[in-house]
């Protein structure tokens, strides 16, 4: 791949793949737009090329927060992006924990959705399995992620955080639907963003009488000052997938990175010999 000095990249694959079925790994995290132009660039130079099957991997599908309309004259960023993964050359899409499940209908072609739950649960049963735990959302739309986790762990109870939002990536007001004294609560979601309503979040489960407080999140996004405020929190732990590749600081003493690599490949296999990839769906 060349970038050239105005900014624009251009791309020539190396060797021949013409008939071959083609895996192209790229996640559109930041700077989302440069990685989720450099896979449109590729997938269009490898339809060229007369592949036989491009399959478009993205560990994390940037612009899945924009899904739908919530006020007037906005896009729905997420449909966009399916129809360029497609026009570009795309003939299936391999990724992991979208942000809402209706994202798959945004594609005319397969989209196999993986879940992170196979590389997160053994690793809180290991480490929280001989506590009293509850599974807790960080908000209404994931309490179905929550019941899950909570029925792999052992039928643990689950609460909910009731937000309300003053602006984007703001949080007013917080409060907890469920009991969690005396538990060792773990919050699950999908991403990371900017932290704030994961440290606002442990801090109200504290004041309602939790032990402590963990978080599984599956996309690390960690945006801004979101590193330090989450070190400076009583967060325990955050628990996270190299989903994105994430730099590893000793000063993050709190991040634990757990690799989703054998799930994708395993995945990329299964496609590839045309076997069925449900086993993997937890």
């Amino acid at each position: 791949m060349v970038r050239f000095s105005d900014g624009e990249l251009s791309v020539e694959i190396g060797d021949n793949v013409r008939g071959r079925d083609v895996f192209v790994v790229q996640s559109t995290s930041t700077p989302g737009n440069d990685h989720l132009m450099e896979l449109l660039i590729l997938l269009d130079a490898l339809k060229r090329a007369s592949a036989w099957r491009i399959t478009a991997v993205l560990p994390y599908f940037g612009y899945a927060r924009q899904d739908r309309k919530l006020k007037p004259r906005v896009p729905i960023t997420a449909k966009l992006v399916a129809n360029l993964l497609t026009v570009a050359g795309a003939n299936r899409v391999l990724t992991m924990d979208l942000h809402a499940g209706q994202i798959m209908g945004f594609f005319d072609i397969p989209v196999d959705n993986l879940n992170a739950m196979p590389v997160l649960v053994p690793y809180l049963r290991e480490r929280y399995g001989n506590t009293k735990l509850t599974i807790v959302s960080p908000d209404m739309g994931g309490v179905e992620r929550a019941r899950l986790y909570a029925t792999k762990l052992g039928n643990v109870s689950i609460a909910v955080i009731d937000k309300r939002r003053s602006a984007p990536n703001q949080v007013a007001e917080m409060t907890v639907v469920g009991d969690v004294r005396g538990t060792s609560c773990i919050i699950v979601d999908d991403m990371v963003d900017t932290g704030g309503t994961l440290v606002k979040a442990t801090e109200t489960l504290l004041e309602h009488g939790a032990d402590k407080v963990a978080a599984a999140c599956v996309h690390p996004l960690l945006s801004g000052n979101a590193r330090e405020r989450i070190m400076n929190s009583q967060l325990d732990e955050l628990i996270v997938t190299d989903t994105i590749a994430v730099p590893r600081s000793g000063q993050f003493k709190k991040l634990k990175v757990l690799s989703v690599s054998e799930l994708l490949a395993d995945a990329i296999k299964r496609i590839h010999l045309e076997d069925s990839v449900s086993c993997l769906f937890w």
